[in-house]
C-alpha cells in the first residue's frame, strides 16, 4: 500500500500522506510568498517546481503575535502562533484516499482570530472527519494584521481576502486532481474568517468559484468604512514612525509590523455615520464602502446556496475568561450598547424586555455577541433570501459548554469541535477546555457535521429554508428544533 501518494498539481508534484484511508497534503502554496513589498501587492502565481515537493509536515504561517483569553485554552483554536517561513500562502488539502473517480464536493475553511492570528495549523481544522464522509477538505492561510488588512494608499485593499479568492482559484484549477469536483466548492469560515466568506460574495472577482457558502458567528455589517480604515492606518504609521504609503511600509520587517499591530487596541473608530462593528476588539477588518449583506441585497451571491448561524451566548468568550462577566454592572450593559448603537438606551430595555430574570452579565454578553455577530448575521440572511434564487438556510447553536464553573456556555467558537467532528480531544476537555469538564451529548458533533456535509453535497443541511416571512432557523443543542424567528425582537432592533 502506497502511504506517500503523490498528485501533480499545476506548479509541480506533492508527496502527501496517507493515514486510516485519509490522504492529507499539507503547506501547498497556493500563491508566491510575500516577501518584502510583495507583502502588500496582490497576491501572484507561485513559480513551478522540479521534482516532488514534500507535503508531510505543516508549512509556515502568517506573521501574528501570540494570542489567548483568559482563563480558557484556546490553543486548540489559535494554534501554534507564527511558525516562520515566507512560503506561507498555502492549502491544506485532506481527502479520501479512494477518490481516484473523482467529484466529491469541496469544503474551503477560513480560519477566524480576529484578521490578527490563527492558522492551518491549528487543531480544530483537522479536516479527516470531512474526508472520512466523502468531502475533500481545503484549509488555507492568508495574510493578517497589517500586511493583510491595513488600508495603505499604493496598496489594493483587503489583501487577505485577495489571498482567499486566489486560493480559491487554485482549486478550482488543481482540486480534481485530489478528486473533487471544482464544480462544487462550499466556502465556509468562523469569526473573521466568516466574514470574509461574506466578504468573498460579494467581490466580483470570486465571481463562479463558488456554489455554496456557510458563515459560522461572522457578520455581514463587520466592515470598516474607508473613514474609520484610515484612522488605523494614521496610528499605525505613528506607532512605527513611517509615511503612510505602502513602499514606506514595505521597508519594514515583520517582526516590526507584528509587534505595532498588537500595540493599536483601542483606536476609536465611531464616526458619526458609523459605529465601530467590532466594537474595539480588533484594529482590523475588511474595508469597504458598502457592507456585505448591503451588496448581497443588490445581486451579487444571488446564485450561492448560503447557511448562516451564530452561537446563542457568543459575548461570553469576551466576558468569562478574563473575568468580566460576574461582574458586569448595568453601566457596563450601557457601555457596549453606547458603542454599537444609535440609540442605547432604546436598545438595552428591547434586551431588558426580551430578558425579565437576565443578569447583567447575560445582558452585557447578550448586546456584545449580537453587535459583533447576531445583527450582522441576520442582515446577510436577510439580503440573500430577498434577492436570491439559490436558498437560504440559517441555524443558532444553543448547546452549553460547562467550562469556567459552568458560566462559558453557547460561547464564540464553541460549534467549531461540533463541525469539525472533533469535540472528542482531550484538550478541549477539562474545566479550561473549550467544552468543559462534561461530556457533551454522544451524538452532537455526528449529527452537526454531518449536516455541514449534507449541505456541502446538496445546499440542504436538514431543516426549512429561511424567508424574511417565518425567518425559520435550527436551533442546535442536545435536542433540534426548528423554530420561526428567534430573538426576532431583540435582532430587529438593530435594523
Amino acid at each position: 500500500m502506497n502511504h506517500h501518494p503523490v498528485v501533480r498539481t499545476a506548479q509541480g508534484a506533492v508527496r502527501g500522506l496517507r493515514r486510516h484511508g485519509i490522504d492529507a497534503f499539507l503547506g501547498i502554496p497556493y500563491a508566491a510568498p510575500p516577501r518584502g513589498a510583495g507583502r502588500f501587492a496582490p497576491p501572484e502565481p507561485h513559480a513551478p517546481w522540479d521534482g516532488v515537493r514534500d507535503a508531510t509536515v505543516p508549512g509556515p504561517t502568517a506573521p501574528q503575535s501570540e494570542r489567548g483569553l483568559g482563563g480558557i485554552d484556546m490553543s486548540p483554536y489559535f494554534g501554534t502562533g507564527w511558525s516562520r517561513g515566507a512560503d506561507y500562502l498555502t492549502v491544506d488539502v485532506r481527502a479520501p484516499a479512494a477518490a481516484d473517480s473523482g467529484g466529491l464536493p469541496v469544503m474551503v475553511f477560513v480560519h477566524g482570530g480576529a484578521f490578527v492570528a490563527g492558522s492551518t495549523r491549528s487543531a480544530l481544522y483537522d479536516g479527516s472527519a470531512f474526508a472520512r464522509d466523502g468531502v475533500v477538505l481545503v484549509s488555507l492561510n492568508y495574510r493578517l494584521g497589517i500586511a493583510g488588512f491595513l488600508d495603505l494608499p499604493g496598496a489594493p485593499a483587503n489583501r487577505g481576502l485577495l489571498d482567499v479568492v486566489a486560493a480559491l482559484r487554485w482549486v478550482r484549477e488543481n482540486i480534481a486532481a485530489f478528486g473533487g469536483d471544482p464544480r462544487n466548492v462550499t466556502l465556509f469560515g468562523q469569526s473573521a474568517g466568516a466574514t470574509v466568506v461574506g466578504g468573498v460574495l460579494a467581490e466580483p472577482g470570486a465571481a463562479g468559484l463558488v456554489r455554496r457558502a456557510i458563515v459560522q458567528s461572522g457578520s455581514g455589517l463587520g466592515a470598516f468604512s474607508p473613514e474609520q480604515a484610515a484612522r488605523v492606518t494614521a496610528a499605525a504609521a505613528d506607532a512605527l514612525g513611517v509615511e503612510s504609503r505602502a513602499d514606506a511600509f514595505a521597508e519594514l520587517s515583520d517582526d516590526r509590523l507584528v509587534e505595532a499591530a498588537s500595540r493599536l487596541a483601542g483606536i476609536d473608530l465611531r464616526t458619526e455615520a458609523h459605529h465601530d462593528p467590532l466594537i474595539g476588539l480588533s484594529p482590523f477588518s475588511l474595508v469597504l464602502d458598502t457592507q456585505p449583506a448591503a451588496s448581497v441585497a443588490t445581486g451579487p451571491g444571488a446564485d450561492v446556496d448560503l447557511l448562516v448561524g451564530t452561537n446563542a451566548e457568543e459575548g461570553n468568550l469576551y466576558l468569562v475568561p478574563v473575568g468580566r462577566y460576574s461582574t458586569s454592572t448595568p453601566e457596563d450593559v450601557r457601555a457596549v450598547a453606547a458603542s454599537a448603537h444609535p440609540d442605547p438606551a432604546r436598545l438595552v430595555e428591547t434586551y431588558r424586555r426580551a430578558r425579565p430574570d437576565a443578569s447583567c452579565g447575560q445582558l452585557r454578553s447578550a448586546v456584545m455577541g449580537d453587535a459583533l455577530f447576531g445583527a450582522g448575521s441576520r442582515a446577510l440572511a436577510d439580503a440573500h433570501a430577498a434577492h436570491s434564487a439559490s436558498t437560504t438556510h440559517r441555524y443558532e447553536f444553543t448547546w452549553r459548554s460547562h467550562a469556567l464553573g459552568g458560566e462559558l456556555g453557547a460561547a464564540h467558537a464553541v460549534e467549531l469541535p461540533f463541525v469539525f467532528d472533533l469535540a472528542h480531544l482531550p484538550r478541549l476537555r477539562g474545566p479550561e477546555g473549550l467544552l468543559g469538564p462534561d461530556a457533551p451529548p454522544a451524538d452532537l458533533a455526528g449529527r452537526t457535521h454531518a449536516a455541514w456535509v449534507r449541505f456541502a453535497r446538496t445546499g440542504d443541511p436538514g431543516w426549512a429554508p429561511y424567508d424574511l416571512t417565518r425567518r425559520t432557523t435550527m436551533r442546535i443543542d442536545a435536542e433540534w428544533t426548528q423554530v420561526d424567528d428567534p430573538r426576532g425582537e431583540e435582532l430587529a432592533a438593530w435594523a
